[in-house]
């Protein structure tokens, strides 16, 4: 049997906003997996956080930035171990030069590789891990590319998103910024049905078949009734389905087709912090 501590307790407790005892039993029931205690909460009905890969992030600045022509984009972060780092105007200063250098690239491999005043990228950052006395690092690194990309940073550079288009339209730039402010709230876990994850689709059946059991309904009943929640799982989490922010009588895709009825959104990426 895994060995159960305070510390595991209390970071299940913060990921899921479950009860401590509940953590416990889970963690306990799961032999220690972190995942599957997750799901076992899930499926006992307790509240999970949707965004639990977020509040494991360290602190740091996430960065958009997008080319002068529109059609690339790329978000980083660059993660540091305090707030207080974090909001130094020269270490903001330092994020948006990175992002600057790395539009250019399109995985991180390449783009820590790549030469910075000098020194590379990643001896800039061990050099400002022993000048800030911190750990410095690039967590996210995310490329996009389409016919107009847009972008959004919410504010203290928590969070930055980008959203591309299929084509630009006039008006392109804000129907991107405000669907990049719709990927930054609402955390989308795919564009659309087509690319959500078939092991999540699994997972969101099996917890709804789960649900239902424990509400005493008939075993003939839980596949309609699971696809019917499994409809509401992709309206809640694919991006163009999702309630448009701004107007929530409109889905996302609606709002994008009110502004040029041929416009669909073809992707977006997100890197959050905190």
């Amino acid at each position: 049997m895994a060995n159960i501590t305070a510390a595991d307790v209390n970071k299940l407790r913060q990921t899921t906003g479950a009860g401590m005892m509940d953590c416990k039993k889970a963690l306990v029931e799961a032999d220690g997996d972190f995942e599957k205690a997750i799901e076992i909460l899930r499926k006992k009905g307790q509240k999970v956080a949707a965004n639990r890969a977020d509040r494991d992030s360290s602190e740091g600045a996430a960065i958009a930035k997008v080319a002068p022509d529109h059609t690339s984009g790329v978000v980083i972060s660059l993660n540091c171990e305090t707030d207080f780092v974090a909001k130094n105007d020269s270490f903001v200063a330092l994020a948006n030069a990175l992002a600057d250098l790395a539009l250019g690239f399109n995985n991180k491999e390449a783009f820590l590789e790549a030469n910075f005043n000098g020194i590379s990228v990643q001896d800039k950052l061990t050099e400002q891990t022993g000048v800030i006395g911190e750990k410095i690092e690039i967590g996210g690194f995310e490329k996009l590319s389409a016919p107009f990309v847009g972008s959004y940073i919410h504010a203290g550079n928590k969070i930055a998103t980008l959203v591309g288009l299929s084509a630009a339209v006039k008006g392109a730039d804000v129907v991107a910024k405000d669907v990049s402010m719709q990927a930054a709230a609402m955390n989308p876990v795919a564009l659309n049905e087509a690319a959500v994850d078939q092991s999540i689709i699994d997972k969101e059946i099996e917890i709804a078949k789960d649900q239902l059991r424990q509400e005493g309904k008939p075993e003939a009943m839980l596949d309609n009734i699971a696809k019917g929640k499994l409809n509401r799982f992709f309206k809640d989490n694919t991006l163009v389905n999702q309630d448009f922010i701004k107007d929530s009588k409109l889905s996302v895709a609606q709002y994008v087709k009110s502004i040029d009825p041929k416009l669909e959104v073809t992707g977006f990426k997100r890197v959050a912090l905190g």
